[in-house]
């Protein structure tokens, strides 16, 4: 029988189960269908809709998580069970977090403007810098996944030593360990949080020195750029703010252990890690006209929409 608060944690999950299925499978579908038609698709276009397939991923995984831990809590930590879950959340979690930053590194070198030859150097091949990236990306959520071995073998090693007697000093320090390198485990975020507040500083400063220029030539503040400036940094910033939510959510997950209410700590953590899933996927529809439009009209209170005045990276 489920408590008052496990049930009320049940039907917060199954309903942003079933929200974040219906956004991301929506970027999926209009954008998937647009490749499907034209044979063609933009960079940032196959970002977001690899994003929004990965997070349907990420839903299931976390989805089923949240199941066992509250119809069989005391199996969740044993076995191949967890091992399995660990493994898909891990890679899933970190490739979702890296195609944000794969983005938000597009969306600076195509809308900031600075005359340093690096940077330059780094606009002039921004899609193959960004594809580069994603490699990258592929390749440093699959050596993420493959530490989690190290984090098995200290299982293994706890699992024996608490089924012989006589080792529960060892047992206790093994536990710790444990514990230790699921929080550490987050530290892997860190290089992709870094990646997006550098492109995000950088259309900061781009913003401001353009600002000048327009003041300096008595331009007016709501031309094509600043708006493509604000529109991106309101992206990234946006992406932060829900990463930095994600990340909270991690920890508390990996920190739960060291909590005297485990379970529901656990499962305030996964509320939290699939609200960032479904809002964060929000602002990807928002912030792009073609979704925009789409998702606007599919609305039954729709009462027309107008059309954008100007193209830009956010138009596609």
């Amino acid at each position: 029988m489920l408590g008052f608060i496990e049930s009320v944690f049940l039907v917060l999950t199954i309903t942003e189960f079933i929200l974040g299925n219906l956004v991301n499978g929506f970027i999926v579908s209009i954008n998937g269908g647009h490749w499907f038609k034209s044979k063609k698709i933009s960079l940032s276009d196959f970002i977001i809709t690899s994003l929004a397939l990965f997070r349907i991923f990420l839903l299931w995984i976390i989805f089923i998580d949240n199941l066992i831990i509250v119809f069989s809590y005391h199996t969740h930590d044993s076995g191949i069970m967890m091992q399995l879950i660990d493994i898909f959340w891990t890679f899933t979690s970190h490739f979702n977090i890296w195609l944000i930053s794969c983005l938000s590194v597009f969306y600076c070198l195509k809308i900031a403007s600075f005359s340093h030859p690096s940077f330059l150097w780094l606009k002039w091949r921004a899609s193959r810098v960004v594809v580069g990236m994603l490699w990258g990306a592929l390749l440093f959520s699959c050596v993420c996944t493959m530490s989690l071995m190290n984090e098995f073998k200290i299982y293994s090693a706890l699992t024996r030593s608490e089924d012989s007697p006589n080792m529960t000093e060892y047992s206790r320090l093994k536990r710790q360990e444990y514990n230790l390198m699921h929080v550490l485990g987050n530290l892997w975020k860190i290089p992709s949080l870094t990646v997006s507040l550098i492109a995000y500083f950088l259309l900061l400063l781009s913003l401001g020195k353009h600002r000048q220029q327009m003041q300096q030539y008595s331009i007016g503040s709501r031309d094509q750029s600043t708006e493509a400036h604000k529109r991106a940094m309101r992206i990234i910033f946006s992406f932060l703010l829900f990463f930095l939510l994600y990340f909270l959510s991690f920890l508390i997950l990996a920190s739960s252990r060291f909590l005297p209410e485990t379970k529901i700590a656990r499962l305030i953590g996964v509320v939290i890690t699939m609200s960032y899933l479904v809002g964060d996927s929000l602002i990807l529809i928002f912030c792009n006209n073609k979704l925009k439009q789409t998702f606007v009209a599919m609305l039954p209170c729709e009462c027309g929409y107008p059309q954008p005045a100007s193209k830009g990276p956010f138009a596609s």
